[in-house]
């Protein structure tokens, strides 16, 4: 089952109240955490990071409400990380700038522990779909397929090997990386690995980051990346359910449901939108719907 990731915030390893964050004691209403030792935080700032990041792995609390992950800068800062006593506490780790060539020297040092692992695209290899299927399929080889949990997309990295920065007046997917993004989505989501969505990093146009997260969820990203906690409800209230979707759910899962029924004046066909209809309710489940419907009455659809 795809289940959908939300909004992950980025917090650097840095962060002075990194332990407050990692406990939930700050900003408890995250479902995602990803303690950050790559680029937010500088070259000269690494060794106190990691010195701060293994105080809170060793005294963060085991039972935290959110997902916490470790952004790591490179493989021997990934050796250090799973040094570190509380390591366990771990999910998992962002992989960045991860390709076929360096994926291994991150992956061998995880296979025996229980952490996932999260690859980032963000080098000149995204866009190249050869590569792309390459690395898919190493992905997909015995004892290292369960182990993703979701790969990443690095919007900035992508635009900076372009010479370009994100636009404030136009979506991501208005840009070159637009058609990158919906080949990334053709690659990986038809053989069961999901992605999530690159960061906005304008924290003064909500509108336009509105925008952008309906875009996502067109293209079937399952989470965003946030930069700034103001963003989370922003971008998760996208991921409540709408009544007529969940409504539509629940009709095609039923057991008594036709096989081509009409529904909010749209058609729906079990055999084609029962993937759909899965995700759609296991979401509801996570994210809430804009309103609690009552269990459907079987007499709602009708046959086209």
């Amino acid at each position: 089952m795809v289940k959908s990731m939300g909004a992950s915030l980025y917090v650097p390893a840095n962060h002075k109240y990194l332990m407050d964050v990692a406990n939930g004691e700050r900003m408890g209403h995250v479902r995602s955490l990803i303690f950050c030792t790559e680029d937010a935080v500088a070259d000269a700032d690494l060794s106190w990071a990691l010195f701060n990041l293994s105080v809170v792995l060793a005294n963060m609390r085991s039972d935290g409400m959110a997902e916490r992950f470790v952004r790591v800068r490179n493989p021997e800062v990934m050796a250090r990380v799973l040094a570190m006593p509380g390591a366990d506490k771990l999910t998992g780790f962002v992989i960045p700038k991860a390709t076929r060539t360096n994926f291994d020297a991150y992956f061998k040092q995880i296979r025996n522990t229980d952490h996932m692992l999260m690859p980032t695209l963000e080098t000149a290899e995204v866009f190249n779909d050869w590569e792309m299927r390459q690395f898919r399929k190493m992905l997909e080889a015995p004892g290292v397929r369960h182990r993703i949990l979701a790969l990443r997309i690095g919007g900035n990295d992508l635009l900076a090997l372009l010479g370009l920065r994100r636009p404030r007046t136009m979506t991501l997917y208005r840009t070159p990386l637009g058609p990158v993004m919906a080949r990334l989505v053709t690659t990986f989501r038809p053989y069961g690995f999901v992605l999530t969505a690159p960061v906005f990093e304008h924290l003064d146009l909500p509108e336009l980051l509105d925008q952008e997260v309906m875009e996502d969820l067109a293209h079937g990203m399952v989470g965003k990346t946030a930069i700034h906690p103001s963003q989370i409800t922003l971008i998760e209230q996208h991921y409540r359910v709408k009544p007529n979707d969940l409504e539509a759910a629940r009709a095609i899962l039923d057991v008594d449901a036709p096989a081509v029924f009409k529904m909010h004046d749209s058609m729906c066909e079990v055999a084609t939108h029962r993937a759909w209809a899965e995700r759609t309710i296991e979401q509801s489940k996570v994210f809430g719907a804009h309103h609690d419907l009552p269990p459907m009455s079987p007499a709602i659809p009708r046959e086209l």
